[in-house]
């Protein structure tokens, strides 16, 4: 039977913050939402990019393996990986036979309770060894206007993890005058401190890298103006976050 080919939109050697230690990060092409702030808009059409199997990447990302200390390994981002969960599947199959370590890295969009669905994602889930979870904000109806979409189900899948004794890191990106209104920061708080897996809770500063694709890409840019926040609001939404609670093992 051939192998199930995946749309990988760029790999990177030797990540270090995309999990413990140092990883090798396969980039999927692919997302459902729209994120304002969103720095890598080329990942979000299926088209386009790079075919390839997971025997391929296995043999690109094993030539690092000697670099994977203090539990690195393999991540895969996107784009939303999960929109390629049956190539994820496979890929972190094969990095199981060879003892390596797996990240996921998702914002949750797909996740459903589908009975169909969750079937697939406990297989995942069952190969993972950590989740990356990016929780953009916790109010309903603000996720939509930032994102397009629910968060309902990205804060189920938060749950799912948490009842399935499964590790994850919790993500938030602060964007000054977005995703830093106090009310949601304490809505945040209270929900990650319901969960009991959680290894590490991080701010992730908004930062402006990546507009210069939306104009190559003739996409309008949303938060025009917006500027990155500073020491003094990245350091009151940890404070706010009680982000230092959730120290577990950074493995670097």
């Amino acid at each position: 039977m051939s192998e199930i080919i995946g749309r990988v939109n760029s790999l990177e050697s030797f990540g270090s913050v995309d999990g413990p230690g140092v990883r090798y990060i396969v980039f999927l092409k692919g997302c459902h939402m729209r994120c304002k702030y969103c720095h890598n808009p080329e990942t979000w059409s299926m088209e386009g990019g790079m075919e390839m199997t997971p025997s391929q990447i296995m043999e690109k990302a094993i030539r690092f393996k000697a670099y994977w200390k203090n539990g690195g390994g393999i991540t895969v981002s996107g784009g939303e990986a999960l929109c390629q969960i049956d190539f994820v599947i496979e890929l972190f199959k094969l990095a199981k036979s060879k003892g390596i370590n797996t990240c996921l890295d998702t914002s949750g969009n797909p996740f459903s309770m589908d009975p169909e669905y969750l079937k697939k994602f406990d297989e995942l889930m069952s190969l993972t060894d950590t989740f990356l979870l990016d929780i953009k904000i916790i109010d309903d109806e603000k996720h939509k206007i930032l994102t397009g979409w629910t968060n309902k189900n990205i804060l189920e899948l938060a749950k799912y993890l948490s009842d399935n004794n499964k590790d994850m890191w919790i993500r938030n990106v602060l964007v000054p005058g977005v995703t830093d209104d106090q009310e949601d920061l304490e809505g945040l708080r209270d929900f990650v401190a319901s969960l009991k897996t959680v290894k590490r809770f991080e701010v992730l500063p908004y930062h402006t890298l990546g507009v210069v694709k939306y104009a190559e890409l003739g996409i309008k840019y949303e938060l025009e103006g917006v500027l990155p926040p500073t020491k003094e609001e990245i350091q009151r939404a940890n404070d706010i976050l009680e982000t230092e609670k959730y120290q577990g093992y950074l493995g670097r």
